[in-house]
């Protein structure tokens, strides 16, 4: 399993859309989402894990799968950083 980071950018528009699939998926998922919709973006954050891109995306509604944005995470440790050095 890795580790995702994921951007669901909505608009206003879409907002209570997104927040009802997501909340259609149970409270599990809404528990680990972030939304700064009441500020200044329409965004949902969240992080998960899974096994590839492709399945940390089942977490996006399908309505804004295509504007998500997901990144694979990683820890670095001093090992790592020293290694990137002799590299």
């Amino acid at each position: 399993m890795q580790r995702y980071l994921i951007e669901s950018p909505h608009s206003g528009e879409e907002c209570l859309r997104v927040l009802d699939w997501i909340l259609a998926q149970g409270s599990q998922l809404l528990s680990k989402y972030e939304f700064s919709c009441s500020d200044t973006d329409h965004i949902g954050y969240v992080m998960i894990d899974a096994l590839s891109k492709e399945d940390a995306r089942r977490a996006v509604p399908p309505s804004i799968q295509s504007k998500a944005r997901i990144v694979e995470l990683q820890r670095f440790t001093p090992d790592d950083i020293r290694a990137f050095h002799v590299k």
